[in-house]
């Protein structure tokens, strides 16, 4: 159901409407009803309640109302995972992001699609970019004002907005404005804002091993380049997960997160401090959904889900390992990074007990000799990837 109401719905939605004993959904959907026979249920807030609600109703002819398509950024899958499939049949409108990219003449394909409904602004962070084109879903008229704040505050107040109310229905309206001149504009809900991206803040590279200014920490951090090798290392596919060990500020994880939309890690940090540093860093980074465990790495990992790949960034231990290789199954990569002559011991032993690949990283970064310059040499890192 959208903007235009009752009037808009097909025919086939029409009929299930009108033979349905029971109809759920959000406040604003069920004031656009006629006068109906059938029992009217306002959906709960939080969502997840609607879904005891819903159940009540078994094997009752019972309409849910939402937005568009409900499987493109809406509720169906949320809904249908808890039924069984003869139970449901979805009747899909235009989505709003067809009626909103058609309003605006831009290409669907090279068009970015966000749900920014119940996700924070940072998820925008990776695609600031200029020239890049969003379409995304916003909670409400006062949620543009604060995604233009964002904007402005992340460099790119430039970005042309468009602004669409009420897309489909007859009070539709289209407001295009930047974002550092919206200014104390009135919107209206419900509402979707395409972005063209404009502006001079600094952009994210695509590439493994983002400068180390991106991440906040207390000097415990994967340099950048270490990190690039480390993250070609890891090796990382989609939908894969990765147990990021002695996390540190966090930087592994986020990086593995940033390769695909369909990643999963968990950071574990014992150090409290650095633990929220990581979560306040996938948050600025557009990565909210990073899990952080504060503990020891080998209290947590027990009760942990199985993982694809581990990444032991600090605090490797001989009792650590041993109970990763009893923990794991067969085929899990392991990276392990050591920069202690106490590590190098323990990886060199471990790689002569399990095989593996051994890898020594030297860099060295140009500095000043007095007036003359000269190569500065980092701490040498002992690097052992190994399969399960």
């Amino acid at each position: 159901m959208d903007a235009g109401g009752f009037d808009t719905l097909s025919a086939d939605a029409n009929t299930a409407i009108h033979n349905a004993t029971v109809i759920m959904g959000p406040e604003r959907h069920i004031s656009m009803l006629p006068d109906l026979p059938a029992k009217i249920v306002a959906w709960p807030v939080p969502f997840s309640d609607g879904i005891e609600k819903l159940s009540r109703f078994r094997g009752q002819p019972t309409v849910i109302l939402t937005s568009g398509d409900p499987f493109w950024y809406g509720a169906g899958s949320v809904i249908t995972k808890n039924f069984e499939t003869s139970e449901w049949v979805a009747i899909p409108a235009q989505s709003s992001f067809s009626l909103a990219a058609n309003r605006l003449g831009w290409s669907i394909e090279k068009t970015k699609i966000l749900g920014l409904h119940a996700a924070p602004f940072s998820r925008l962070r990776p695609f600031l970019h200029a020239g890049t084109r969003i379409l995304a879903t916003v909670r409400d008229g006062d949620a543009v004002h604060a995604l233009a704040a964002y904007l402005c505050k992340a460099g790119f107040g430039k970005t042309g907005l468009s602004i669409l109310e009420a897309l489909g229905g007859t009070n539709e309206t289209c407001t295009r404005i930047n974002a550092d001149s919206l200014g104390a504009t009135k919107i209206q809900h419900p509402v979707m804002v395409g972005l063209d991206i404009s502006g001079s803040g600094q952009q994210m590279s695509l590439a493994s091993g983002r400068a180390d200014d991106w991440f906040e920490h207390d000097g415990q951090i994967t340099k950048q380049p270490v990190r690039a090798l480390t993250l070609s290392a890891l090796a990382p596919t989609p939908g894969a997960y990765l147990w990021d060990l002695g996390a540190g500020s966090g930087s592994i994880a986020i990086e593995w997160l940033l390769s695909g939309p369909d990643m999963k890690a968990t950071a574990v940090e014992k150090h409290a401090e650095r633990a929220q540093r990581i979560r306040q860093n996938a948050a600025n980074l557009g990565v909210d959904w990073l899990e952080v465990v504060e503990d020891t790495s080998l209290n947590s990992i027990e009760s942990l889900p199985t993982p694809d790949v581990v990444f032991i960034g600090g605090g490797l231990k001989r009792d650590l390992l041993d109970a990763l290789w009893n923990l794991l199954p067969a085929g899990t990569k392991i990276v392990a990074n050591g920069v202690t002559l106490e590590t190098d011991a323990l990886l060199i032993a471990a790689q002569a007990e399990f095989g593996g690949d051994l890898m020594r990283i030297e860099l060295s970064n140009m500095s000043s000799i007095g007036t003359l310059r000269g190569w500065k040499a980092a701490y040498p890192i002992t690097q052992w990837i190994v399969r399960r």
